[in-house]
């Protein structure tokens, strides 16, 4: 799959879905920026401590 393809695939996506998916991809983003910077962290940590928020605007 090219990475156009992927594109038309998530602007296909309703509104709220893109916006759960983002949401739940945030520790994994924390834990790829944390282990760049030489401080990694555990991502199972992250994700329960992600899971007891809730996102904004809900």
């Amino acid at each position: 799959m090219t990475w156009q393809e992927k594109v038309s695939q998530w602007r296909a996506l309703k509104p709220a879905e893109r916006k759960a998916r983002r949401w739940a991809d945030i520790p994994r983003q924390v834990a790829a920026s944390m282990a760049f910077e030489g401080e990694p962290v555990d991502l199972e940590w992250l994700k329960a401590l992600h899971n007891r928020r809730t996102p904004r605007g809900s």
